[in-house]
């Protein structure tokens, strides 16, 4: 059996093939467990890809098998003070169900350190889930870890605040 053609690529948000494939991925990502197991409005979904052009420090990868949308990381770049240099924080990866196994988290952070590395950052930054063991196990495997400066002060937690 021939294994499908996988493609990577940085998504262009007024490409409408890949504006649709951020939406849909999107929303099968929201819908999993994971992503909090509710849709998102298909206005919000509509939007997105104009909004994220309004942003230059924005950018998405696609991974597209066969021809079919199937992974999707939203990133955005940020700044670090300490190293005083930008950085891009990972802020949604998705691989969806008939997707997953071939390896596409890997690929599309590929890409994204790629993307990172040519902007000149210091790090890329994300945060997980803590029950989400299998994306843990993934960016484990890319070489990231849940950083600590001080054992003595534990680890950094991400935390937010709904406006």
């Amino acid at each position: 059996m021939d294994t499908p053609e996988i493609l990577v690529l940085q998504a262009s948000y007024s490409n409408a093939v890949h504006a649709e494939a951020i939406g849909v991925l999107l929303n099968q990502y929201a819908q999993d467990p994971m992503g909090g197991g509710h849709g998102l409005p298909a206005d919000l979904l509509e939007q997105l890809p104009a909004e994220l052009a309004k942003r230059p420090h924005a950018f998405s990868v696609l991974a597209f098998v066969g021809g079919e949308p199937a992974g999707l990381v939203n990133c955005f770049e940020g700044f670090s003070t300490f190293a005083c240099r930008p950085l891009v924080n990972v802020h949604d990866v998705v691989v969806i169900q008939p997707f997953r196994g071939l390896g596409l988290s890997q690929k599309m952070l590929q890409k994204v350190e790629e993307i990172a590395r040519q902007r000149g950052c210091c790090k890329i930054t994300l945060e997980v889930l803590e029950g989400n063991a299998i994306a843990q196990s993934s960016y484990r495997k890319f070489g990231f870890d849940d950083s600590i400066f001080d054992p003595a002060h534990g680890r950094m937690l991400f935390w937010s605040k709904p406006l």
